[in-house]
């Protein structure tokens, strides 16, 4: 299968902070790849890298097998929706869309209509008006009409109500299924975007922790519930992941398959074994083997921050661009 995305040693500082550090990944070409992680993991870093949005530390990171930094025949096939994508103070709803025609090839206007009434977008309102959910419905409507060969979106369902995000994962699904292309998400609303997502990337503190298919990642780990003396005598020799203590309760989340002979130990020390879902895998992995306090696993946390977007619809570029068009 083709490389769509390459990166070696990848690594980016910024100050004392290691943003991404000695990332080694590979993103196959036409599926769809969530990257995922806690507050800080270094997902929008390594999207700004990526895109050439930002030079890395050190490392190095291919697109299409190209270096992307100043090239413009790799530069022109990469769309990049981040969550706080930036237009001029001026520009409505058809402006953006005429500057998108005028930047990704192979835009299509049709499934930029239908996205537009889906998703009831103003068309008279400027944008530096609309509300949260209106504003990640555009960068949407940009992202899945721009076709690109290799898309990002940075947390593209911020503000967007249940109906909203649906529409958004079923459009991205068809349209996927009918122009095949690379799509990588950054997420933290894994369980409602689990459908879609082929592989997983997950960062913790900058580096690269899993990096597997999605049904392979299911099993990677288990819970195992009891008494907290059995439950840390089934643990020993272990990673644990995750340990979540009430009275004399406990639940840990441990890293590895579940064997006959883990079945059979649990069974003899009345421990009840279960499955982690992706969503609680993965705040485990950021949880650092923490342990909680609450009855909840808990879910991984909001946005992610970081800098920049290759083909980020910025406001210099857009009113260059819209002004030939």
């Amino acid at each position: 299968m083709t490389i769509a995305i390459e990166t070696r040693g990848l690594t980016r500082v910024h100050g004392e902070t290691r943003a991404l550090d000695d990332v080694t990944v590979r993103i196959h070409e036409n599926t769809i790849t969530g990257l995922l992680g806690r507050n800080g993991a270094g997902k929008t870093t390594f999207m700004s890298l990526a895109t050439a949005q930002d030079r890395p530390s050190s490392g190095e990171v291919r697109v299409l097998g190209e270096t992307p930094f100043e090239h413009a025949r790799v530069l022109e096939q990469l769309c990049f929706i981040r969550d706080n994508q930036r237009y001029p103070d001026d520009y409505r709803l058809h402006h953006a869309l005429r500057a998108a025609r005028v930047f990704y090839p192979n835009w299509s206007q049709e499934l930029a209509d239908e996205l537009v009434e889906l998703f009831r977008i103003p068309r008279k309102t400027v944008i530096k008006k609309y509300s949260r959910g209106q504003f990640s419905a555009l960068g949407i409507v940009l992202g899945l009409a721009s076709r690109a060969p290799i898309t990002f979106f940075d947390e593209p369902y911020l503000g967007l109500d249940a109906t909203a995000r649906g529409y958004f994962y079923d459009v991205l699904l068809r349209d996927y299924q009918a122009h095949p292309r690379t799509i990588v998400l950054s997420t933290h609303l894994i369980d409602e975007m689990d459908r879609l997502l082929e592989r997983v990337v997950i960062l913790d503190r900058g580096r690269v922790v899993q990096d597997a298919e999605v049904d392979e990642l299911r099993g990677l780990a288990h819970q195992v519930s009891g008494r907290e003396g059995e439950v840390e005598r089934y643990a020993a020799g272990r990673r644990v992941l995750r340990k979540h203590r009430i009275g004399g309760l406990a639940s840990y989340v441990i890293e590895g398959r579940v064997s006959a002979e883990d079945r059979a130990a649990a069974a003899s020390s009345d421990l009840e074994l279960g499955q982690v879902s992706l969503q609680d895998l993965v705040a485990a992995y950021g949880a650092g083997h923490s342990e909680q306090s609450d009855a909840s696993l808990g879910h991984a946390p909001g946005a992610d921050r970081g800098s920049g977007g290759a083909q980020e619809i910025d406001s210099e570029d857009l009113a260059r661009k819209g002004a030939r068009s």
